[in-house]
């Protein structure tokens, strides 16, 4: 998601966008822990319905509802990016980043959803930070807690020196590792992991996950997804919701948000719709149906919440505009086709032009272009969206209803269900979190372990030449030309590290997938292009190849183009998301590789190119196949030690 966010005439009522149903049944709030304060005036006047826990949730939210200005119904509507201030302080905001402070936001605009922006190194004082922004809230006139959300946390990050800081989130391997691993169990255990270290810090809201296929190789976003196949990522992506959400969504739930519907994947030309040269999503196969099955799956798991995507469709029935200015996507497919009713966030920055890392970002308005701010916002609602992403104007909208472009009635919709979710989550009756308890909980040994050994099984191994992996029981004098890590993590286990390939036994290489570098503050970030490492790198490897024996952990964000690398290197691995420690256990046979391709590895960027970016499995003789995956050879003559060198694992 990208981290900042219109269009036209009156607006319909949309009743088909009515109430959350509740199935017939009278939700109550729960009750525990520290409760917000009883706001019942001193002469006498009794508790508002809306604080009273013993009343069902439907009738709280009316309550609320038919209490709220049109200003504060306006500031749910918004979801927009909190920074904490120095010490856990709330943030002052700041003129030159442009941005409001956190006080204008929740007193002023009456913005009560916000997304977390930032690293997690200190949970108590992130704790802390979280009940100081909730006791500002308490301080509105209505007392509307926040609901706080976050971007994907848990997948690792390398740290030299320090590795998991106290405080610090358990890592595991991207979810493209916890795909190469097809373990929907797994997949479950991570996420309730991360559903008891989100609620330990006061973070209520996942926007994740991402379900989108692909099924363009080249696409900047695929380090995100479950990879390529659609019935894989169905499977798996309904073990991460029912993880986040639990059995049944309510006081210790994670609101999901999946994303990005329909389908993030069949970019044009692989380019990302972050950028106006990729706003253009493309379907040559006709194949738009295969990256809606993810979708149907998450609905069919009780997904709380969608974000559609920034792209546009082109040469296709649909409108080309994007996808949450259509209504098309939006409401007839969206809600009306495979019946969803909750909530619709839109991606970030679609109504505002911005700078982002110093780079200046027009709005994402695809196809509508041309129209002004307001018409941007009513064309948004008019979708059928709920929320704008990224975005703090709520007086956009107060205006709309003002001058009779929207109706009140429209924003009561997509309110009612912002509140309700609220309540759901037993916000309004125990917003507050345990500063302590929460430094006890993130990061804790057995959380960190469950991620350390997950890091290591999704280590994913193509090549391995006359069963060289792993090297175990090799010399002390040992010695390794290294690239990609720090010396340290090999002479720590009292081996040798040489500077020159031809000085050494091995080499040990950890090399990032190829791209094109992208100018930019923020766009540079976007690993895109090429899948080919280019002539001068190539010939630099393949020299390092023919003086020692080699082995490369290629570290695959995105799908390499790079059959030269499994021709040449000794041995080949495949990484998502991975400490230099798990590498090195798993050369030297303290832990196996368990991982499974979860896309193929083209041969080549004109392969890629010649395929559609809509249909999965295309490109011509792809050098690894989904689904390929060696395993050590047994050292043992038993039936119970594993496979033997060159099994290629069940797809």
């Amino acid at each position: 998601m990208g981290p900042f966010s219109t269009p036209r005439r009156a607006l319909l009522a949309l009743l088909a966008l009515s109430a959350w149903p509740l199935k017939g049944s009278c939700l109550v709030s729960p009750r525990s822990g520290r409760l917000l304060r009883d706001r019942a005036t001193g002469d006498g006047e009794p508790l508002p319905a809306y604080r009273n826990a013993s009343l069902c949730i439907n009738e709280r939210v009316e309550d609320l509802l038919q209490r709220m200005t049109l200003e504060e119904k306006a500031g749910q509507m918004f979801h927009a990016m909190l920074f904490m201030g120095p010490n856990g302080t709330l943030d002052e905001g700041s003129e030159a980043a442009r941005r409001n402070s956190t006080d204008f936001m929740l007193g002023d605009q009456f913005l009560t959803h916000f997304n977390l922006v930032g690293d997690i190194i200190d949970a108590q004082q992130t704790a802390e930070f979280y009940n100081r922004v909730q006791q500002r809230a308490l301080e509105t006139r209505l007392g509307i807690p926040i609901t706080l959300s976050s971007d994907p946390r848990h997948h690792f990050t390398e740290n030299v020196g320090t590795g998991f800081n106290a405080g610090r989130f358990s890592q595991w391997p991207e979810t493209l590792g916890l795909a190469a691993l097809r373990d929907p169990e797994l997949v479950q255990k991570f996420a309730e992991i991360a559903r008891e270290e989100y609620l330990a810090v006061g973070l209520r809201a996942a926007l994740h996950p991402q379900v989108d296929l692909s099924t363009e190789p080249r696409w900047a976003r695929i380090a995100g997804t479950f990879g390529e196949d659609a019935e894989l990522t169905a499977k798996l992506l309904a073990a991460y919701i029912k993880g986040f959400q639990g059995e049944k969504f309510g006081s210790t739930s994670v609101s999901t948000v999946t994303k990005h519907f329909p389908g993030g994947g069949p970019m044009e030309n692989g380019e990302d719709s972050h950028f106006v040269y990729g706003k253009n999503e493309t379907y040559p196969g006709n194949n738009f149906d295969y990256h809606l099955i993810p979708f149907k799956a998450a609905i069919a798991a009780g997904a709380r919440q969608m974000m559609p995507y920034y792209s546009r469709p082109i040469n296709t029935p649909f409108e080309p505009v994007g996808f949450s200015f259509n209504k098309q996507i939006v409401t007839d497919l969206l809600r009306n086709d495979l019946g969803f009713e909750g909530i619709v966030v839109t991606d970030w920055g679609l109504i505002t032009d911005t700078y982002i890392a110093g780079q200046y970002m027009p709005a994402r308005a695809w196809g509508v272009e041309t129209l002004s701010e307001l018409e941007r916002a009513t064309r948004i609602l008019e979708a059928g969206c709920d929320q704008f992403g990224g975005e703090t104007r709520p007086e956009l909208i107060v205006q709309l209803v003002r001058e009779g472009v929207v109706s009140e009635s429209r924003l009561d919709v997509s309110v009612r269900k912002l509140l309700r979710e609220k309540f759901i989550l037993g916000l309004f009756d125990n917003p507050f979190v345990d500063p302590e308890a929460a430094s006890r909980v993130v990061g804790n040994d057995y959380f960190a372990r469950l991620g350390n050994e997950a890091q290591r099984r999704a280590y994913t191994l193509l090549t391995n030449k006359q069963d060289i992996l792993p090297l175990r029981n090799i010399a002390s004098d040992t010695k390794f030309y290294i690239e990609g890590f720090n010396a340290t993590f090999i002479e720590n286990r009292g081996f040798v590290v040489v500077s020159k390939p031809e000085d050494a036994n091995y080499a040990l290489l950890r090399l990032a997938a190829p791209y094109e570098p992208r100018p930019g503050g923020f766009e540079a970030g976007f690993h895109a292009g090429s899948l080919e490492f280019s002539a001068e790198e190539r010939a630099r490897q393949a020299a390092i190849y023919a003086a020692v024996p080699t082995v490369v952990d290629m570290m695959l964000d995105r799908p390499a183009a790079v059959p030269e690398v499994a021709e040449s290197a000794t041995a080949m691995l495949a990484s998502f998301g991975s400490s230099s420690e798990a590498f090195l256990d798993v050369v030297l046979g303290l832990a196996e590789p368990e991982g499974k391709l979860p896309y193929d590895l083209p041969r080549s960027n004109a392969a890629v190119e010649a395929a559609m970016e809509d249909v999965p499995f295309d490109t011509k003789d792809p050098v690894f196949r989904f689904g390929h995956g060696l395993r050590y050879a047994s050292q043992c003559n038993d039936a119970t030690n594993g496979t033997s060198g060159g099994y290629k694992g069940l797809l």
